[in-house]
């Protein structure tokens, strides 16, 4: 069983005389099939892993109308497939996650931009900015400078958002831009309603196919000596009509106000809490109409110089609200007005902070600034009594603690496969010894938290072996790179894989093999399980992933020589095999693939299964594991060495003794985990598995009343 998008498939279905209702990412994937979308790829990733997701579930539907649909290995590839617009009429649409996702797509974009497209090409980028962000802090603006793409950030309303799409693609059209549109995590979760249109069946489609291939124009390869011309013709004719689209057809916004001679530039994004924060100092309404001219830059490049001049000139002051750094937009402006002889007072970074995301609150501590200096008649002492009670409230918080609250990281799912293997890493290297350890995005990254801390650097999906090409040589003792099978397939393959073979590395690499790439939503890869292996295997709760040997087929044709594949929650053999691969006397690159299936993905599987046999009467056995309170010693290495979050700590029963006992609460999914740290590291043998039985057999229960004789006899005895 996997996660099914039944609703959000039909909501596409919608047609003209309808209302949509639903999520902001949701809305931008039907806006790209009424804007006659011919083929949509991506790389999943929050925010805007729903798209694709939603998309290749609805392959009936997208057949239908024409639509080829990818999964994309990873964001370079799914770049490239917009090479299919640069000859041809072909609206096409790719996605990925953030500014990490066009770091690796960045050569497929600059070797895009350079010859420019036919079709409308229209990159979706999910923007992770902020405190709760998962991934470095930079921005997309970038990119769009460097290689001359437009770059949307539209106002969050999802009757704007949707309009944005179908212009974004009429924008790349008319100049030969390729387009991106930005959306903020809250853009993509915003509520609302548009009113729908037909979608378009694309006039060319993997129903309508190409009788020909275009003739060839070596004008349209990013290839000496043409991209010299390319660069040319970015200034002089694509952005001067990206520039024309944008006035004519009412891309950017202006929301006019009664303080005339003050003004507000903003990026699109940022527009809502703007809003909010003008309506703390009684400058907006509960509508959103603002007493201070708003210009909201639905479009953030290419700015239209006589857009910006127009509404600074006759005005005392403008604040610009651009979330991150560097101020890209503020400089660009202030060059635009100051090449015009225009004087108006800019602002920006000097009212608000340089870096770090643009709350209500934040947005309204840089207004209070520009409110003193331009609007000296607006009462500002409500503002400044609410920014105060806020810092008084954490002060007092603070105050009222005796010690700082504890970090609450992102932690494995309860019963992940991961957590197991860094239980053995850490008896392993009590062993042999500290290693430096190369980690890795994905699931296993919450590995560099407690009680593990085991990680020294995160440099891209899949590289972490290559992280450790310069150190290793350095070192007294083999290192470790860990890598999930996403991102093995992602970039680890070629970029770390193939570089250690070449280089004859002495290195150890450690793949955890879980069928999905579980952190961005267990989307299916190459190496996931079949629909039949697990059909077959429905009633099964132990692995599955050991039918699909494509990992391990690959590393043998690459020439691994040194390989051993262990089942991730036997705690003991992973502790031997990981000591075998620091201590060998082979010299090569040892890999050592940790086998056990996404937790997520494995309930999933089996709980509709257990379900449907307590429906039918049939007996279900549940695992559960406990902790013997009269034998738990309460030193708590257990705990240290799992960090499960139902093995816990619960008072002594003891009155004589002091330091609590450990205990598992209610949510263990019964891995075995506990038991096997116990016995791997020789601890207290206070761990007790037991069997929950429902609808047992009359033997079954025969037997258990006899059990439960005796030791009512041996307690009066």
């Amino acid at each position: 069983m996997e996660i099914q998008f039944t609703h959000e498939i039909a909501q596409l279905r919608q047609g003209a005389g309808t209302t949509f209702h639903g999520e902001g990412i949701l809305a931008i994937t039907k806006a790209l099939l009424q804007a006659g979308v011919a083929y949509v790829g991506g790389y999943q990733g929050a925010p805007v892993s729903h798209l694709l997701d939603v998309m290749v579930q609805a392959k009936p539907y997208m057949d239908e109308l024409g639509v080829h649909v990818e999964a994309c290995s990873n964001e370079a590839s799914a770049a490239a497939m917009l090479g299919a617009s640069l000859h041809y009429p072909l609206r096409g649409a790719v996605t990925w996650k953030s500014v990490v996702g066009t770091n690796v797509a960045s050569d497929a974009l600059s070797n895009l931009s350079s010859p420019g497209v036919r079709g409308g090409a229209l990159i979706i980028v999910g923007d992770d900015y902020g405190e709760g962000a998962s991934v470095i802090q930079e921005r997309t603006q970038a990119f769009a400078l460097k290689s001359s793409l437009a770059l949307f950030d539209p106002r969050p309303d999802l009757g704007l958002m949707v309009r944005m799409v179908e212009e974004a693609f009429r924008l790349s059209e008319a100049s030969n831009m390729p387009a991106i549109l930005q959306l903020r995590i809250r853009a993509c979760h915003v509520r609302g309603s548009f009113a729908c249109k037909d979608n378009i069946a694309p006039a060319m489609s993997t129903r309508a196919l190409l009788d020909e291939p275009a003739p060839f124009d070596y004008a349209k390869l990013a290839h000496p000596p043409v991209i010299f011309g390319h660069e040319k013709l970015k200034a002089s004719e694509r952005i001067p009509a990206a520039r024309r689209q944008i006035v004519e057809r009412g891309l950017n916004e202006l929301f006019p106000g009664r303080h005339a001679d003050t003004g507000i530039i903003v990026q699109g994004g940022l527009y809502n809490a703007l809003i909010r924060a003008l309506q703390q100092f009684g400058l907006a309404d509960a509508f959103g109409g603002a007493d201070v001219p708003i210009l909201v830059l639905n479009v953030t490049f290419p700015l239209v110089p006589e857009q910006i001049a127009e509404f600074c000139g006759p005005k005392r002051g403008v604040l610009m609200l651009e979330e991150g750094q560097p101020e890209f937009i503020e400089q660009e402006i202030a060059t635009l007005l100051r090449r015009r002889d225009i004087q108006t007072p800019l602002h920006g970074k000097d009212f608000l902070p340089q870096a770090g995301e643009y709350s209500v609150e934040v947005i309204a501590a840089g207004l209070l600034e520009f409110v003193r200096h331009y609007l000296p008649g607006t009462a500002t002492a409500p503002v400044e009594a609410w920014l105060a009670a806020n810092r008084e409230r954490r002060a007092q918080v603070a105050g009222r603690l005796d010690r700082p609250l504890p970090p609450r990281p992102p932690g494995f799912c309860i019963g992940c496969p991961e957590r197991p293997v860094f239980s053995a890493l850490k008896l392993a290297q009590a062993e042999v010894g500290r290693v430096h350890i190369a980690a890795d995005i994905g699931c296993h990254s919450f590995a560099t938290f407690e009680p593990f801390s085991s990680g020294h650097s995160i440099l891209g999906y899949g590289m972490s072996l290559a992280s450790r090409a310069g150190v290793g040589p350095m070192m007294q003792r083999r290192t470790l790179a860990i890598m999930g099978d996403g991102g093995f397939w992602h970039n680890g393959l070629i970029t770390g894989v193939q570089s250690a073979l070449f280089n004859k590395d002495d290195a150890v690499l450690l793949i955890f093999k879980n069928g999905y790439t579980s952190a961005t939503g267990t989307q299916e890869i190459i190496s996931t399980p079949s629909d039949q292996a697990r059909a077959e295997t429905a009633d099964k709760l132990g692995s599955l992933t050991h039918t699909n040997q494509t990992i391990e087929t690959t590393l043998k044709g690459l020439g691994v020589e040194w390989m051993r594949t262990v089942h991730t929650y036997r705690v003991e053999a992973m502790r031997k095999t990981l000591i075998e691969a620091f201590t060998a006397p082979f010299a090569g690159l040892k890999v050592i693939i940790a086998e056990g299936e996404c937790q997520l993905e494995r309930q999933r599987r089996i709980r509709p299964w257990l379900a449907s046999l307590r429906e039918r009467g049939e007996r279900v056995v549940r695992v559960r594991y406990g902790v013997d309170e009269d034998v738990c010693n309460g030193d708590h290495a257990c705990i240290r060495l799992s960090g499960c979050p139902t093995l816990t700590i619960k008072d002594n029963p003891d009155p004589l003794k002091v330091d609590p006992v450990a205990t598992v609460i209610d949510g263990c999914v019964g891995c075995g985990l506990c038991g096997e740290n116990a016995h791997a590291a020789t601890l207290c043998p206070s761990f007790y598995r037991a069997e929950v039985v429902t609808h047992p057999k009359w033997h079954e229960r025969l037997a258990d009343r006899l059990r439960g004789a005796l030791v009512r006899a041996l307690r009066t005895a």
